[in-house]
């Protein structure tokens, strides 16, 4: 199963901030459309970042109150790893257990085509887990 896969059923429509965004205006956009993670790009629409409310809670706790003022690219994760559509869902799920995150982009010859989330990735497992036993179940049935 790849990241294709979830894509198909979920979509491809991904929120984004420019790098000027100040962190008040990111709290409100994650509140509002309930999301964890939102990609920060440049002006030429690359990826330059990504912002999760982690980094938020980092933020705050170093600054209190006036990290609000603070911009996206004070707080952002730079260093973004991301995945392309042919990435399974085992590798994704590797990559982000061992780094510790729970949002990745998805990222095919420079261009932004999605972003997964580990509930993405543990929903899709849990299908496929159902599948097998079916499957098995069937299987059986049929011996």
């Amino acid at each position: 199963m790849t990241v294709a896969a979830i894509l198909a059923t979920k979509g491809n429509a991904v929120l984004t901030v420019d790098q000027g965004s100040s962190l008040k205006e990111i709290i409100s956009i994650l509140a509002e459309k309930r999301i964890g993670a939102v990609i920060v790009k440049k002006g030429d629409g690359s990826v330059c970042g990504i912002i999760s409310e982690r980094d938020i809670v980092q933020e705050m706790h170093e600054k209190g109150s006036s990290a609000l003022s603070s911009t996206v690219s004070d707080c952002m994760t730079s260093n973004v790893i991301s995945c392309t559509r042919s990435s399974t869902i085992n590798e994704v799920m590797e990559i982000m257990t061992s780094n510790r995150f729970r949002h990745m982009p998805v990222i095919e010859k420079g261009k932004l085509e999605g972003i997964i989330s580990i509930g993405d990735v543990v929903k899709e497992k849990i299908k496929q887990a159902e599948r097998d036993a079916e499957d098995m179940r069937n299987y059986i049935a049929a011996s």
